[in-house]
């Protein structure tokens, strides 16, 4: 493993990745487990249903930095350019459209009303 605490660019990238997923790993547990219910029913292992994105945000909101594994970080550059990607293509405010944008977010652990409430 790699010293990522002193990598600069994994610095950058871990302050990055926890500035954009405003949601707690709890949070994010329930979202997708619910989201994952929803679609596929109950499973024996819900977390089956779970996407490998959601499921890679939550392995390293559980993590400390200085545990991080390449696919870690593999997995933070990609949610931070994920969730960068959707917030700068948001549709009209409102409707079906809207509410799959958001969705989409929240599964990589982004509320974007989150920031709103206060």
């Amino acid at each position: 493993m790699a010293h990522h605490e002193t990598d600069p660019e994994v610095e950058r990238l871990w302050a990055e990745f926890h500035s954009l997923v405003n949601m707690s790993s709890d949070e994010l547990r329930s979202w997708l487990l619910a989201d994952a219910a929803d679609e596929e029913g109950f499973l024996d292992r819900p977390d089956l249903g779970m996407s490998p994105e959601g499921r890679a945000t939550l392995e390293v909101l559980g993590k400390r930095k200085v545990d991080l594994t390449e696919d870690d970080v593999k997995a933070m550059r990609h949610t931070v350019d994920s969730i960068g990607t959707l917030l700068a293509a948001r549709r009209a405010v409102g409707g079906p459209a809207d509410e799959q944008w958001r969705h989409d977010l929240m599964d990589l652990g982004h509320d974007p009303f989150m920031d709103d409430e206060g």
